[in-house]
């Protein structure tokens, strides 16, 4: 082979190769925890949410626990959870459970509202219990009635 002709076979190889190669994409988290845009709310104030999640590797029960906060204050209400299985494949979730206040005033009703949404797990370290999560997460959602 002459010496002219090597570089010229070595930028074709090359070449054919990059546009042989499959297109690069996004790889999606191997752990994570989605909720729905729209959420469940009735009159007496039971807030129903749902998402999907997935996880891998848990040592221990693993749940899906949900919260919701409306308007400006910080407080933030806990809504039920759910026992989550870690297998890799992409489950389903749903939380109901009702806010409970003190006052009318602050009472979650229908409209937007922030939900938190968690992927966690107790996981004993030693003789203590600690949290282990797996993802989290925060997004505004609308509770229709």
């Amino acid at each position: 082979m002459s010496s002219r002709l090597r570089p010229v076979l070595g930028t074709t190889l090359g070449v054919s190769l990059l546009l042989a190669a499959p297109a690069a994409t996004a790889a999606e988290p191997s752990e994570y925890v989605k909720v729905d845009p729209v959420g469940q709310i009735t009159e007496d104030g039971t807030v129903t949410l749902s998402g999907t999640y997935r996880c891998v590797k848990s040592t221990s029960v693993t749940f899906v626990s949900s919260s919701v906060k409306q308007g400006s204050g910080n407080t933030r209400y806990g809504i039920g959870g759910s026992t989550a299985m870690c297998d890799g494949a992409e489950h389903t979730w749903k939380n109901s459970g009702k806010a409970h206040t003190l006052s009318d005033a602050d009472k979650v009703k229908p409209g937007v509202a922030h939900v938190e949404a968690t992927l966690m797990e107790m996981r004993m370290h030693g003789l203590i219990p600690l949290p282990h999560f797996h993802a989290v997460q925060q997004q505004d959602v609308t509770l229709k009635g």
